[in-house]
């Protein structure tokens, strides 16, 4: 290799490289060679035995001095590559010792530290054998969980649009009650299949952890005059009394229908709620969680209000059949 010691640089004009050992051989013959012929020159009086031990001490002495050399380069480029080892190592070092850190700290806040390993595992078997694709789908998660759970530091969090996955994974986690208003905006949901999604979560939150549910619907004075609309309302009412949920209904009055009553909001264990706040033009466009304190208990109080002032679905009298003529 060019620059080992005992070697010719890459400049040498024949490009043929030189085994180290052969050209140290070569100093040492040459070096004792000079020698040898320099005590001829100094001193022709003495025999041939001390000149030539002359010329050997000399010349083992070169091939010493060579060794030495060559001894400390290695051992400058080995203390050199140490440095560097080390220098990586407590890079590394550092590197644990905070993932350890983080991992504690899950801990002591009683979260779920195999779930954030697992995480951590599958996110690097799905970047080191998945297509380019499923890489960009799995960043796009992680970066959208990792968003929700910085925003979760501030106790609120906002989605775009509606995000039912939210609804039925704190209905999952609910313990104790579920408080929900379902305004007009909100009818058309019950004929979708999320809603079947999230009625079962609830009848699995009731009966696992014997949560307590109420809904208020919300309807206006001329859907409360149309037969045919109640008639269907009181049997959606009936179905979700069957399941085993309390449910209230409460006419809005001209004055009282306004778009803040439109918002319909679930509250969770009197802890966190969530918002489903309508555009102008009635549609559910952002959903919004808020676990502060002070905005919470202002929720429960309004909907404990909004209770108390709405009706029990009581399903309508059928109409007496008319006799028959004579």
């Amino acid at each position: 290799m060019a620059g080992e010691p005992g070697t010719p640089g890459p400049g040498a004009a024949s490009g043929a490289r030189i085994a180290p050992v052969v050209l140290k051989t070569l100093i040492t013959v040459v070096v004792g060679t000079v020698a040898y012929v320099i005590t001829n020159l100094i001193d022709q009086s003495q025999d041939e035995l001390w000149k030539l031990a002359m010329s050997v001490v000399i010349g083992g002495s070169a091939l010493i001095v060579q060794y030495m050399v060559d001894f400390e380069k290695r051992l400058g480029a080995v203390e050199t590559g140490q440095h560097t080892q080390t220098q990586v190592l407590g890079h590394r070092f550092t590197q644990l010792s905070e993932a350890a850190g983080l991992l504690n700290e899950l801990d002591q806040a009683g979260m779920s530290t195999a779930d954030a390993r697992r995480l951590i595992k599958s996110a690097s078997q799905v970047g080191l054998q998945g297509p380019e694709i499923v890489k960009a789908f799995a960043r796009a998660e992680i970066d959208s969980l990792a968003s929700v759970v910085t925003d979760l530091t501030g106790m609120s969090a906002h989605w775009q649009r509606d995000n039912n996955e939210w609804l039925i994974r704190l209905t999952e986690c609910a313990r104790r009650t579920i408080d929900a208003t379902s305004s007009s905006v909100d009818r058309p949901f019950w004929d979708t299949d999320p809603a079947g999604h999230y009625l079962d979560a609830q009848i699995e939150a009731m009966r696992v952890a014997e949560v307590i549910i109420r809904r208020l619907f919300m309807i206006n004075a001329a859907e409360e005059s149309d037969d045919e609309f109640m008639s269907r309302f009181m049997t959606l009412c009936q179905g979700q009394r069957d399941l085993g949920i309390k449910v209230r209904y409460m006419v809005l009055s001209p004055q009282r229908h306004t778009r803040a009553a439109a918002r319909d909001i679930v509250i969770f264990d009197g802890a966190l709620y969530l918002e489903f706040e309508p555009d102008r033009q009635q549609s559910n466009l952002q959903t919004r969680l808020d676990a502060d304190a002070r905005r919470v208990d202002g929720q429960v109080r309004r909907f404990n209000d909004l209770w108390e002032a709405a009706a029990e679905p009581n399903p309508r009298p059928e109409p007496s059949p008319r006799p028959p003529a004579w």
